[in-house]
């Protein structure tokens, strides 16, 4: 369940809610937001050209509250207001889309997950949510969405997490119900960090959306030992997507904290996106992939 629009408009500059949202039955999962620098680069994956992207878009899933999927017999629908129910303004770019995940993930291993430490807290959480993979508009923008048991999935066991307040450290490795079939895990660096002019591509679920394609993130602050940080136009709900190197697909981080997402339009209640000069703004933090304690094999 998500935030109404009066609790969105209190919470607004902090956004602590799953994905900027919360549900009334479960605790929620503290979140930090993101914003668009520049112009606009998120994509659905049919308006993509590149596609690397969107084989690796593939392997992304999107983290849904149990009550947000209504399962009959092997059908899986979502259940969720749109952006603009949401409080969005209807100018927004997506606000007709449905706004149902609190998170992002994307796969490492057969029945491996990667996301933020925030997004998942306690086994209770896998309990509570399942990754679902093609939550997206692949071949045309749909508002209704459908999927099948090879494509939804439940976390057994946290294999490892960290959420250091000290540090900013910021991640988890999830095991899945089972293996991910037809599925390739991406690649990731283990070694070392991206290039100082690296440009990156965020594949992952801003503001619960179905799956965007977000190019051209520069880099800005490589000096970091633990995080990294970019001008990619993201959001809450971003959080735990993989941050990949545009041009060879390695992953390099997991996006996971930035600067303010919306504020008040003016003369109007709803809310509009924040915008920032291409350099201006906080930027957004992305935890190194480097920095997980991966299990041996």
């Amino acid at each position: 369940m998500k935030l109404t629009l009066a609790l969105s408009m209190a919470l607004m500059l902090s956004f602590t809610a799953q994905a900027g949202f919360k549900s009334k039955k479960l605790a929620p999962i503290k979140i930090v937001p993101k914003v668009i620098y520049g112009q606009d680069d998120r994509m659905d994956v049919f308006e993509s050209s590149d596609s690397l992207m969107k084989e690796l878009s593939r392997s992304t899933a999107a983290q849904i509250l149990n009550n947000n999927l209504v399962q009959e017999g092997d059908t899986y629908t979502i259940k969720s207001k749109t952006l603009e129910e949401e409080g969005i303004c209807k100018s927004e770019r997506f606000s007709s889309q449905p706004a149902a995940a609190n998170c992002s993930g994307f796969l490492v291993g057969a029945d491996m997950l990667v996301t933020a430490g925030h997004c998942i807290n306690q086994v209770s959480d896998c309990e509570n949510h399942a990754w679902v993979f093609d939550f997206a508009n692949a071949s045309e923008e749909k508002t209704n969405f459908s999927f099948d048991n090879s494509q939804v999935y439940h976390c057994t066991k946290i294999i490892a997490r960290e959420k250091n307040p000290s540090n900013m450290n910021d991640y988890a490795v999830l095991r899945l119900d089972r293996p991910v079939t037809g599925r390739t895990p991406l690649k990731f660096r283990t070694a070392g960090k991206p290039a100082d002019d690296a440009v990156f591509t965020v594949i992952g679920h801003p503001t619960g959306l179905p799956l965007k394609i977000t190019a051209a993130a520069d880099m800005r602050d490589n000096t970091n030992a633990i995080y990294f940080r970019t001008n990619a136009d993201t959001y809450g709900g971003n959080s735990g997507s993989a941050v990949v190197d545009s041009r060879t697909g390695v992953v390099e981080g997991i996006l996971v904290r930035g600067d303010q997402d919306y504020q008040q339009a003016e003369n109007d209640s709803c809310l509009v996106s924040v915008h920032r000069d291409q350099d201006g703004g906080r930027g957004e933090d992305v935890t190194r992939i480097t920095n997980i304690k991966f299990p041996k094999k």
